[in-house]
């Protein structure tokens, strides 16, 4: 029988490490016995009597030796099992089948070799590498006389299909999006970029939950700096569990002490593969449609795919109508609050007599009625974001109109804070990047308690305050506010507005630094003197 005794020890609790740092007090790096019946048994003993960890045993070739496989219901591929495992063990296997085979072990190498009709096979020797592989959804074969197990790649079950992104729609464009399962993920980039260079490599990171993670890049294109950063901070979270990107986005990032994102996130296979080929890093995350891109810039933020699909004259119009609108989430409320309270010699007669007559029954100062309409706007929001889809929206617009009249009509709001407050809540709607909108959101509360202060010049400290913040960001230290600062006109091609696609010929320069031209060498260094000096392409 299987010494237990021998590896346990008392009073120890298990601490979610693996390996060598201690993990499981029956796991660890134990090597596997010759048994099959203790390797059952000890199976049995660390991953208890649950009723998806299905073993199925049986006998092969004319020795009649005891072979089980075991695989996890619900993450396996059944059928992958049954017609390329299964069918193929219980295939009568004589001994002159496996006469050529070796010595030592000849029908544990026949079955590696000539019985099993799959294309991904692995060799594990210890406990640690084998209850990894059954928890990931691989069958694992167990042959009676040997000290190790075959692996078998039948990860499957039942997952949701590539539909399109909710979070990201675009009118122009692919609609495949990403989905929970990390395979399909790098198969819907790879589609795009049928390139020898790109690379991918694989980790599990969680120390229970042993989380899959891929890092891919463009060999040539990438930093390399970059890249090993990002493998080493991966490499040493030391924490439980890795259920959403969002976990690794939290833990690797440079600075936490912000509120604007310094990670990219999307759901998109060719915002992915744009970014790529810029020469940035993805990171996907086994469990979620939601990919990180890294290194991230705030213009970034402001830039859709859809804006590479369209003219570039329409483009740069709605990515311009995207920065006022973000401009106009921040500082809505923060610049009728000063107006109103301070700076009332600003806004002409008419409109200011028009101002004064409908704040003559409300009780409460600008800043108080904005606080109020603010709140409220955001608790309606979160409601129509959590209530079913079907009468999440409806509430939410119906109870925006119904509350705003009725706050009228009884005097607490006045009628043109209604109309700043929505123009505001509609303006944050327009950023493409979620987690962007969410900053501004933040931002623009500050910016109202600082303008009912101080005004205009309370407005501005925060603002100067805001930008110093922006500049002084890294992302895995790229500074936040490339090109502007530090300043890089060749890159200017694509933040504000964007270029002809024939004239974005080069890369980010503090991204890709090892190959910056998109076209080839001389096509690129010829439209640069072209751009330079006025002059049309031959």
């Amino acid at each position: 029988m299987f010494p237990w005794n021998k590896y346990r020890s008392k009073g120890r609790v298990f601490s979610g490490k693996t390996g060598a740092e201690g993990g499981h007090p029956l796991t660890g790096k134990l090597p596997l016995q010759p048994s099959l019946a203790d390797n059952l048994q000890h199976l049995l003993l660390l991953l208890g009597t649950s009723p998806d960890i299905t073993i199925r045993q049986f006998e092969v070739g004319s020795s009649r030796t005891q072979v089980a496989a075991v695989f996890t219901d619900g993450i396996t591929d059944k059928n992958m099992v049954n017609e390329f495992i299964l069918h193929a063990l219980l295939i009568d296997m004589d001994d002159r089948s496996t006469q050529d085979t070796t010595a030592d072990k000849p029908l544990f190498n026949f079955i590696k070799t000539n019985a099993l009709m799959i294309g991904e096979i692995e060799i594990k020797k210890d406990w640690d590498g084998v209850i990894l592989s059954i928890l990931s959804g691989d069958t694992v074969i167990f042959v009676d006389g040997c000290t190790e197990a075959l692996v078998c790649g039948t990860r499957g079950g039942e997952m949701r299909g590539v539909e399109e992104p909710s979070a990201q729609v675009v009118i122009r464009g692919p609609k495949d999006g990403f989905t929970e399962s990390i395979g399909t993920n790098v198969a819907l980039v790879r589609r795009r970029i049928r390139s020898s260079h790109l690379r991918l490599t694989t980790m599990q990171v969680g120390r229970v939950t042993q989380t899959d993670v891929a890092v891919m890049y463009i060999n040539g294109l990438a930093n390399d700096k970059i890249v090993q950063e990002i493998m080493k901070r991966l490499s040493d979270i030391e924490f439980d569990s890795i259920l959403e990107s969002g976990y690794i986005e939290q833990l690797i990032e440079d600075n936490i002490n912000t509120p604007f994102p310094t990670m990219y996130n999307t759901e998109r296979p060719d915002s992915v593969a744009g970014n790529l080929l810029e020469g940035r890093i993805a990171i996907f995350v086994d469990g979620t449609p939601f990919v990180l891109l890294a290194p991230a810039t705030f213009f970034m933020f402001f830039q859709a795919t859809e804006d590479y699909y369209q003219q570039y004259i329409i483009a740069s119009a709605i990515r311009l109508l995207r920065y006022a609108a973000f401009l106009i989430s921040i500082f809505g409320p923060s610049i009728y609050i000063a107006a109103i309270t301070f700076h009332q010699e600003m806004i002409p007669t008419q409109l200011l007599i028009s101002l004064a007559a409908q704040r003559d029954t409300v009780p409460f100062p600008a800043l108080v009625e904005a606080l109020i309409m603010e709140v409220a706007f955001e608790i309606l929001r979160e409601a129509g974001i959590r209530m079913p889809r079907a009468i999440g929206q409806a509430v939410s617009i119906v109870g925006a109109l119904v509350l705003g009249q009725a706050a009228v009509e009884a005097g607490i709001i006045s009628s043109a804070m209604v109309i700043v407050v929505s123009i505001t809540g509609i303006s944050s709607f327009s950023t493409p990047a979620y987690g962007m909108a969410l900053s501004a959101r933040l931002l623009r509360f500050t910016m109202m308690i600082s303008a009912a202060i101080l005004g205009f010049y309370g407005v501005a400290i925060v603002s100067i305050i805001a930008i110093g913040h922006l500049c002084g960001l890294r992302s895995f230290g790229i500074p936040y506010m490339a090109p502007l600062a530090p300043l890089i006109s060749e890159d200017h091609k694509d933040i504000l507005i964007r270029f002809p696609i024939k004239n974005l010929f080069s890369r980010p320069r503090l991204i890709s630094q090892k190959n910056t031209m998109r076209m080839g060498e001389s096509e690129g260094h010829a439209a640069a003197q072209n751009i330079q000096t006025g002059r049309k392409s031959p």
